[in-house]
């Protein structure tokens, strides 16, 4: 009866606090005969309190051996192999005998910093990629709560705005960047000429592996939401949202005769540049240089077509002069 109620008590106070990697690894009869033979040296007296407030300080409440523990998905199994590695054979040896607290702490304080340098070794996660998705790969384990924990993102990503001209094509792809199960499967559903995220409010138009969802040719009726979930087995993993927006070609086609008559209109001949787009996109009319050759052409020209016509009027006015002075002599010889 006393030996039951000293277990109830020991185990009260082992977890009377937080977990570490110490209590989710190492069982607790283990435990209860690792601190048996406890004595304070102030006092010469066994203490099984003192062991496990001990214990508490020196693993469960040390931040290195909390972050040693985060290793990536699978590899806690390797972390108990480690700490059994370095207190089971302090069990062996401490059970049924008496030490004193200095040996306890010399040896629990090792056994800390042998399981903080190999643990440290094991494989860490690349972390979680926001802002979407059950991500098991970027699970980190938690000694404290003796779980992995997840990246918890909703399953929803946010719509992603698309524009496509009537009669265009459209491509939407389920891709997401971070790992995924080898047993995926992709399940394509639409929402009609609505903007929503409410599941009850899509039909499903496809399923299967293919990741591409492709409309040859758009039309009014495509525009709406569409939404990609990819499933692993039974469970979902994500949820992608796409709404498209589809302009009448007959008005894209009136944008773009807009547009080239405001160009037109532009100081300095320089064209607006695109949503988004950089000052590389200016698209220029002819550079100065070739303004100024061709201006400097139609000078010439003018210049030449000026002195044809100088050398023209001259020409005929010299010739009217001689038929004057043949009309005067003709005269004279006649005797008028």
């Amino acid at each position: 009866m006393c030996t039951s109620a000293l277990c109830l008590v020991c185990v009260s106070l082992l977890f009377r606090t937080s977990l570490s990697c110490f209590q989710c690894f190492v069982d607790v009869p283990d435990s209860l005969r690792l601190c048996w033979g406890h004595i304070l040296t102030e006092h010469n007296v066994r203490n099984v309190d003192a062991c496990f407030r001990m214990l508490d300080r020196i693993f469960n409440n040390h931040k290195r051996v909390i972050n040693a523990g985060r290793v990536g998905g699978g590899y806690d199994k390797q972390l108990k192999k480690i700490l059994d590695a370095e207190i089971l054979p302090m069990v062996k040896e401490f059970h049924g005998k008496q030490n004193n607290d200095t040996v306890y702490e010399e040896r629990l304080q090792t056994a800390a910093d042998n399981f903080i340098a190999a643990a440290s070794k094991l494989p860490r996660v690349s972390g979680c990629f926001p802002p979407c998705g059950f991500q098991s790969a970027g699970a980190v384990y938690n000694c404290i709560t003796c779980q992995y924990d997840s990246c918890e993102f909703p399953l929803d990503c946010p719509i992603k705005e698309m524009n496509a001209t009537e009669n265009s094509r459209s491509q939407m792809w389920c891709e997401v960047p971070f790992h995924l199960p080898n047993d995926i499967e992709m399940i394509w559903r639409v929402a009609e000429e609505r903007k929503t995220q409410q599941v009850d409010q899509f039909k499903e138009v496809t399923a299967g592996l293919d990741r591409l969802y492709a409309i040859p040719s758009t039309s009014l009726q495509h525009q709406g939401t569409y939404q990609c979930e990819i499933y692993s087995g039974q469970r979902s993993i994500v949820r992608l949202y796409y709404y498209l927006t589809v302009t009448p070609q007959v008005v894209a086609g009136h944008t773009e005769l807009q547009e080239i008559f405001d160009l037109s209109l532009l100081p300095g001949g320089r064209l607006l540049p695109a949503p988004g787009g950089s000052a590389r996109s200016l698209l220029l009319l002819p550079s100065p240089l070739l303004l100024t050759a061709c201006l400097t052409a139609l000078l010439l020209l003018l210049f030449l077509s000026l002195g044809v016509l100088y050398w023209s009027s001259k020409h005929e006015q010299t010739h009217d002069d001689e038929h004057a002075d043949d009309d005067g002599d003709t005269d004279e010889d006649l005797g008028f």
